[in-house]
């Protein structure tokens, strides 16, 4: 019997690319408001009946990753070097995959815009 659970969280933060072909408004440092999830994929353990804790998933997510994020310049981040959407969901990714057993995606969106971007583990 496999279930998937999520996780939301949240972040502000700013960026701007430097790439030759974006426009002048993104080459600027602009902020959004960030909006993750995380899902996890296991059998429910017999004790409880959940896959974990999701207290303590989101305690992880905050040390890991909105503690890192949070109020920041994305472009300083370090491993993280373009701060589009999908690199931020692929930076979360391999920094939660060793702590959070069963992680099979991340999604990272910027919900005023109506953009997200997921990271799927193949």
């Amino acid at each position: 019997m496999k279930f998937e659970i999520e996780k939301d969280f949240t972040f502000e933060a700013a960026h701007y690319f430097d790439h030759h072909d974006a426009n002048d408004v993104f080459k600027r440092v602009h902020g959004h408001s960030f909006a993750g999830r995380v899902t996890i994929v296991g059998d429910p353990q017999d004790d409880k009946g959940w896959i974990r804790d999701l207290w303590k998933i989101d305690k992880i997510i905050q040390d890991i990753v909105v503690s890192k994020l949070d109020h920041g310049l994305l472009n300083d981040v370090e491993g993280l070097p373009a701060p589009a959407l999908e690199q931020i969901a692929l930076w979360a990714y391999e920094r939660l995959a060793s702590h959070l057993p069963g992680l099979t995606c991340v999604e990272i969106s910027r919900p005023s815009c109506g953009e997200r971007a997921r990271y799927t583990k193949s």
